[in-house]
């Protein structure tokens, strides 16, 4: 079992990598967060509560966010795909 580094015992670019996932996971959190906030209930797959609390409390490198952005949201009546 490999011991735990220290952020200052990171190569620079392992530390630059982590600081873009998070900087990613960040944008994409509030384009979500965003458009929930904006888009009506009934344009929404599930529960708008349900899809706030799991993309904002869910650490998952992005993979909640994009899961609401492709699968929970509804097309605007009037509006195609």
């Amino acid at each position: 079992m490999q011991a735990r580094r220290r952020w200052s015992e990171l190569s620079e670019r392992s530390r630059r990598l982590i600081v873009a996932a998070a900087v990613a996971e960040g944008v994409l959190k509030a384009a979500a967060l965003v458009d929930l906030a904006r888009r009506p209930a009934d344009q929404i797959r599930g529960s708008k509560r349900a899809w706030a609390t799991a993309v904002a409390l869910v650490n998952s490198l992005g993979g909640v966010p994009l899961a609401y952005l492709v699968f929970g949201r509804r097309a605007a009546a009037g509006r195609h795909r």
